[in-house]
Order: structure tokens, then C-alpha cells, then sequence
């Protein structure tokens, strides 16, 4: 069996989770083997990352170091868990990747420099296809809110998770063959059936 990579993209609350266990389930029942992963934190360096970017309690960290933890989160990640997996011809699908800091600290945050970081920590391992949940940020975030305390992402202000929106759908446009881009309004079931339909090729 061939290995193949899939990323699962979008703002806060667009039920990326929910899609990625479907889609997991289905594989498997289909007699694939699947490593589902996350980022940030999916090792144990990636969960101290994740603390210190992400905990309100932990103490502020500047854009540009943000920026250079996720990178070293990713680095880590591909080395010891992405490559792996693929060399060993598994499928393997992760709930965010590179596309989110290109989204959120590149175009939410500003950073120069953010497409060249994220590029080389990702090492030349880039998703086949990225299914990109496209949801109003009012509606991710009331979503998101309604399940935990926010974290410092989800915190900070509607203006920034509308620029991190946009970014992920000039993202998609610029590049729609590596894109399925969906409404994340539509039911859950009907949105994993698109995936499916999408995957099938792939396999």
C-alpha cells in the first residue's frame, strides 16, 4: 500500500477532529493502516512547545519567537513521527501543518520570513492534499469556546481569526489542486463523504 500524507486545515471550531477520526475509521475499516497526529504537540517536546505558545499561563512569548517554536515543533514532528510513518507506507493524517502558521503568524501576525521557516522545518514533507473547513470565525469560535477555556490563539481578536480565514482560502486559491476546500456548515456526515470522495483517488 502506498503511504500518503493528509493535513486537516481551518480556523478554530471547524470540526477538524470530528473529520479526521471519520476519515480514520473508514480507512481502517478499509484495511489501511493510519497514524493520525496534531500539531502543535503530538511529542513530548511538542507538548512543552505547546504549553508556552498556547497556555494563557505561561508567559508571553514574542511573535517572532512564536513563529520559530511552531517551526521547531514541525522539525521535530517530521523527523520522529511524519517521515517515519510514511516510509513505513502508512496513512497518515494531521490535524494542522504547515498551512496554519502560514495563516497565523505569517498573515496573522505579520512575520516576515514565516513561508521560508515553516518550508524548511517541514523538510520537503508536504501534505498530498490539505481538506481546508472553511467556517465564519463567529461561528468557529463560539463552537470552540463552548468546549474549554480559549487558548491564546482563540483568544485574541475576531479581526485576526478573519485575517487567518482569508489567508487559508488565498492559500487554497493559489494552489487548488493540492486544496479541497469545504463549507464547515454542512453536516458532518455530508462533509465526510466529500473527503471520502476526494481520498478515494489517492489510495
Amino acid at each position: 500500500m502506498n503511504a500518503l500524507f493528509l493535513a486537516f486545515e481551518g480556523g478554530e471550531g471547524v470540526g477538524k477532529s470530528t473529520q479526521i477520526w471519520a476519515l480514520a475509521n473508514w480507512l481502517s475499516e478499509s484495511g489501511h493502516t493510519v497514524r493520525m497526529t496534531f500539531e502543535p504537540g503530538d511529542t513530548p517536546l511538542g507538548s512543552e512547545i505547546r504549553r508556552l505558545v498556547l497556555d494563557p499561563a505561561s508567559p508571553p512569548v514574542s511573535v517572532r519567537a512564536e513563529t520559530l517554536l511552531y517551526a521547531v515543533d514541525r522539525a521535530h514532528h517530521v523527523d520522529t513521527m511524519i517521515r517515519p510513518a510514511l516510509e513505513a507506507g502508512e496513512i497518515v493524517l494531521t490535524d494542522r501543518y504547515l498551512d496554519s502558521t502560514l495563516a497565523y503568524q505569517g498573515v496573522g501576525r505579520s512575520v516576515q520570513g514565516a513561508r521560508e521557516i515553516t518550508e524548511w522545518a517541514a523538510g520537503g514533507v508536504l501534505p498530498t492534499l490539505t481538506v481546508l473547513l472553511d467556517l465564519d470565525p463567529v461561528v468557529g469560535l463560539a463552537r470552540a469556546k463552548s468546549r474549554s477555556t480559549p487558548d491564546r490563539l482563540e483568544a485574541d481578536s475576531l479581526e485576526f481569526h478573519r485575517s487567518v480565514r482569508q489567508a487559508f482560502l488565498d492559500l487554497a486559491a493559489a494552489d487548488p489542486g493540492r486544496y479541497l476546500v469545504i463549507d464547515a456548515t454542512e453536516p458532518p456526515d455530508l462533509i465526510a463523504a466529500k473527503v471520502r470522495d476526494a481520498v478515494t483517488p489517492l489510495l
